[in-house]
């Protein structure tokens, strides 16, 4: 094998090795700004239905698919605590019960 096959083989290997590296940094920013976009969305969500005072069957169910993909990209702590209190909350409205709703 003459210099210049074993240059080129170096060469090439470090190449792959560079665009290996490219694509897990952009793998794992991809990776990272879903996790934002959803950790953002499920926090919206149980704002906004704990001030109402309860979560609908859609609520609640579109809140555990975001969860569920939140976990499965391996994050949890304080989204486990708020996925608790989500589905802590009632499915029905609190004025339901009463027959004040319209």
């Amino acid at each position: 094998m003459t210099l210049y096959q074993v240059l080129s083989l170096l060469g090439a290997g470090s190449l792959l090795v560079g665009v290996f590296r490219l694509l897990f940094a952009q793998i794992k920013g991809v990776r990272l700004g879903v996790q934002a976009l959803l950790r953002a969305q499920m926090i919206a969500d149980y704002n906004k239905w704990s001030e109402r005072g309860y979560a609908p069957i859609y609520a609640r169910e579109n809140f555990i698919n975001c969860w569920t993909q939140y976990h499965s990209l391996g994050v949890n702590g304080v989204m486990d605590d708020l996925k608790a209190k989500f589905l802590a909350l009632p499915t029905d409205h609190p004025q339901a019960e009463k027959g004040d709703l319209e």
